[in-house]
């Protein structure tokens, strides 16, 4: 997965690999004044001793033998290395050359971060909040992800509800859509106060439909009355009766949900987990 940051006008590419983040050095490189190469940067002492460091507490196939050849040659005039010979000798994960589209220098964030010293003390500083700010929006969409899904999977349970105890063994696939359309609209009347015809047909310029674009207290409450209607289908409760029950139930959760400020947090993006004792 590829995605950008923006460090002072500079476009960087923070590439996922193997489940790690690495930030583009070539897209770096950009922001610095006069001719500067990667290469330039590797073959420094304090470099080469930096990403051992690094690699000796990450990495436990690191190659020490070759890196000790390596760092005994690093600072002298002759002395050069590629990122890929660097890769290939010491069997380093820190950094990484990539070929194709994205294509460029990459390393883990850490060793990102110390070469945005070397273009500034300045770039390394924002370099560090843009890609904070990036992690933070992730986390933010994760929570949303989550509780997307946690209504999908509660959907599952309240359509089973639906199969068991209302629909005849008889009836066509045809018919069978419409009892569960039917029965989706309870929830849908219960907490928007329309159905899901009556809300595409007021909002003609909008893609999906109505729980698309549910915000997240009317997500979790969905999610909950999902299992509610489950049990009150279980014992036997009329289309009716449910609907009224349902409704009573989305009003008093909104209202409690809509007071928390955890919420509202989540909702812009700003909602962090309390720290432990």
């Amino acid at each position: 997965m590829a995605r950008s940051i923006d460090v002072n006008g500079t476009q960087i590419t923070v590439l996922t690999i193997e489940d790690k983040d690495y930030i583009s050095l070539t897209n770096m490189l950009k922001a610095k004044d006069g001719d500067f190469f990667i290469s330039d940067w590797l073959r420094n002492r304090n470099t080469v001793e930096f990403l051992g460091v690094w690699e000796q507490i990450h990495n436990p196939a690191f190659n020490y033998g070759e890196f000790a050849i390596i760092k005994s040659q690093a600072g002298l005039n002759s002395y050069k290395i590629s990122v890929k010979e660097w890769v290939a000798k010491t069997n380093a994960i820190g950094l990484r050359a990539k070929a194709g589209r994205y294509g460029g220098t990459y390393a883990y964030k850490d060793i990102a971060f110390e070469f945005g010293m070397w273009i500034s003390p300045e770039f390394k500083i924002y370099l560090i909040k843009e890609f904070e700010r990036l992690k933070s929006q992730e986390q933010a969409q994760l929570g949303w992800d989550i509780k997307r899904n946690l209504t999908k999977i509660n959907y599952r349970i309240h359509t089973d509800a639906i199969k068991e105890n209302l629909i005849p063994p008889q009836l066509s696939p045809q018919q069978m859509a419409i009892i569960y359309a039917s029965e989706a609209d309870i929830l849908n009347v219960a907490l928007f106060g329309m159905t899901a015809k009556e809300w595409r047909d007021s909002h003609p310029e909008l893609q999906g439909n109505i729980r698309d674009h549910a915000n997240v207290s009317q997500l979790v409450c969905l999610s909950n009355m999902e299992n509610l209607n489950a049990v009150f289908i279980a014992e036997g409760f009329s289309q009716a009766e449910r609907l009224a029950k349902l409704n009573a139930i989305a009003i008093s959760q909104m209202k409690l949900l809509t007071e928390d400020h955890r919420i509202a947090q989540l909702e812009e993006g700003q909602y962090r987990e309390p720290e432990s004792d």
